[in-house]
């Protein structure tokens, strides 16, 4: 985990004990606007709204300004259809000097039938931040050392007003939503399939991305499956002005293939890494 651009403020309390408090619930429901090609709830739209709840989370924990340093352990159990309720669960695991670990569970219910089902999760590593946030230095790091499987997905999303938090800098959940999108498209263009988020392995957030500034995404395919590839997405600030570059956010996520019923299927095998 890695914050270079921001100035750590210290988290007062134990180091070990988070506070005896219950859950911090969030509820939605899913409108077609968060909605992929499949009809369901769009992986990078959850993930926001999961990194949106970790946030609440971890600032009622420590009363300080807190931002998303990074994400693991995410899993997408079952499909979310329009129209679901979605409630959101937060809770603090462990809690540090300068950090909070936050797990978050997302349950879809069916109004009508009132059943209830865990259709995702993830934990969320949060750091306390003071002072505006710091530029840092130019990072070259890109895909040249990296092996993968067909060419690189590029795309580009202006950072607006509505897109950042109280520091004036890319929300977490806005760069998750961006990264799940430039996977997806990796992926579908990889194996010409539909495909869903299943899974990712680790989001790190590395830098914050300003105001004003491109963010300019770069994913590729770097294994295959039977029917899973893994996607690896990186994500550049750009100052338009200068033209100075970062790395901000470096994350992998697993895409899966699948027909039309929503199940898992069999895609090409070229030459390359695979999976497992």
């Amino acid at each position: 985990m890695r914050m270079e651009a921001m100035e750590h403020a210290a988290v007062e309390g134990t180091a070990v004990s988070p506070s005896n408090t219950a859950p911090t619930l969030m509820v939605d429901v899913v409108f077609p606007e968060q909605m992929n090609h499949h009809g369901t709830l769009f992986g990078g739209a959850a993930l926001a709204l999961m990194d949106k709840l970790a946030f609440l989370v971890a600032t009622r924990e420590t009363r300080c300004p807190m931002v998303t340093a990074s994400s693991g352990r995410i899993d997408f159990h079952h499909p979310i259809p329009q129209g679901r309720l979605v409630e959101l669960s937060g809770q603090v695991l462990r809690r540090g000097r300068r950090s909070v670990e936050v797990q978050v569970d997302l349950t879809a219910e069916d109004l009508t039938s009132g059943v209830k089902e865990t259709s995702a999760s993830a934990r969320f590593v949060l750091v306390a931040v003071e002072g505006p946030a710091t530029i840092a230095p130019p990072d070259d790091e890109s895909f040249a050392a990296l092996a993968g499987i067909g060419d690189i997905t590029h795309m580009v999303e202006m950072v607006f007003p509505g897109h950042t938090n109280h520091h004036g800098t890319l929300f977490g959940g806005q760069a998750l939503a961006w990264l799940g999108k430039a996977a997806m498209v990796a992926a579908s263009r990889h194996c010409r399939l539909p495909v869903v988020m299943a899974a990712s392995e680790r989001v790190d957030f590395h830098a914050p991305v300003l105001e004003g500034e491109i963010a300019d995404l770069a994913a590729r395919v770097v294994a295959v499956g039977n029917s899973a590839m893994t996607v690896e997405v990186l994500m550049h600030a750009e100052a338009l002005l200068t033209g100075q570059r970062r790395l901000c956010t470096r994350g992998r996520f697993t895409m899966v293939a699948v027909g039309y019923d929503g199940r898992p299927v069999p895609i090409a095998r070229p030459l390359g890494r695979r999976l497992g």
